[in-house]
């Protein structure tokens, strides 16, 4: 297994406010990125930046629900002064660019291409985009500098708070071969699958399994959810809820939500809130797969052993 390796970022909040205008870079890239609220457009197009070679994207909301536009151009500001007429609906903008203007035409077209299939293949923001338009051709090698360009915005871009390209699904787990037993440092008691969980609500004929694995907290596909979303309108997790929905993540069979795929959830709650169809605390809902634990008994445990208590 390949050891992770960890990256150095930089945000500068250009005014010293974190809602303001911010530069991103990783040590090493030559990529450049300037958030902006549309409200400081006009100070941030008339930086240099601005006028390079580059892909842009503008991001808000449309009738409720969130929206953004993957843009390109040889000078971004000339493209967004043109946007910022038509589209009425976006409220920050995001211009990525290179170090010495160092991107082209070319370079540019392949990386609006790629963000827009990466885009709606993720699904989790729908594009204002009309077209899925195809790649430029590069050489080998452009293609592969291009695509190492990517890698690194993927890491940056969550970090100026663009979480749409964040891919949550997972490979379906390997079967294992033996029986899965986890010894606590420390401790003399052994949990038998001790980072599976199932969720079960007899009620509504609902049953989800999830693992916990590499610090993620999956739910596995075939797991049973509420058919719709019966909580708060208003709630973080109805619009969770709606986007997995719209993504095809959650698919209604035999009146039921299913599970298209093993989905990452950012907590336990989260994630029982999601089969629930409400707000639910995870902490107590989810329960280990053998011996009934409930996840806040199991991680109290787990953290006991650690500190040897």
């Amino acid at each position: 297994m390949t050891r992770a390796i960890g990256r150095s970022l930089e945000l500068y909040y250009i005014d010293g406010r974190p809602d303001g205008m911010l530069t991103a870079e990783l040590f090493n890239w030559t990529g450049h990125v300037l958030m902006a609220p549309r409200t400081q457009i006009a100070d941030a197009l008339v930086r240099p930046e601005a006028g390079y070679a580059g892909v842009y994207l503008l991001i808000g909301e449309q009738d409720g629900e969130p929206r953004a536009y993957v843009g390109e151009g040889e000078d971004i500001s000339s493209r967004i002064k043109s946007h910022d007429v038509g589209k009425e609906w976006w409220t920050s903008a995001v211009l990525i660019t290179a170090a010495a203007n160092k991107l082209n035409k070319a370079h540019v077209r392949y990386l609006e291409a790629r963000l827009i299939a990466e885009a709606r293949a993720i699904g989790r923001v729908p594009l204002d985009n009309g077209t899925n338009p195809v790649p430029a051709i590069l050489s080998e090698a452009d293609v592969a500098k291009m695509e190492a360009f990517l890698d690194n915005l993927f890491i940056v871009l969550p970090a100026v708070r663009v979480d749409m390209f964040i891919r949550r699904s997972r490979p379906p787990a390997k079967p294992s071969t033996s029986s899965q037993v986890e010894k606590m440092p420390g401790a003399s008691l052994q949990f038998e699958d001790a980072q599976r969980f199932i969720l079960e609500t007899k009620k509504h004929g609902l049953r989800a399994t999830a693992r916990l694995s590499d610090g993620e907290f999956i739910v596995e596909a075939g797991s049973r959810a509420r058919e719709a979303w019966v909580g708060p309108d208003g709630h973080n997790y109805a619009h969770l809820h709606a986007e997995l929905v719209r993504a095809g993540t959650l698919k209604l069979e035999s009146g039921r939500s299913v599970f298209t795929e093993d989905y990452v959830f950012k907590s336990p709650s989260a994630a029982a809130a999601t089969v629930n169809g409400r707000p639910s605390n995870g902490q107590v809902e989810w329960r280990t797969a053998n011996g009934g634990l409930t996840y806040r008994e199991w991680e109290a445990r787990k953290l006991g052993a650690v500190s040897g208590y």
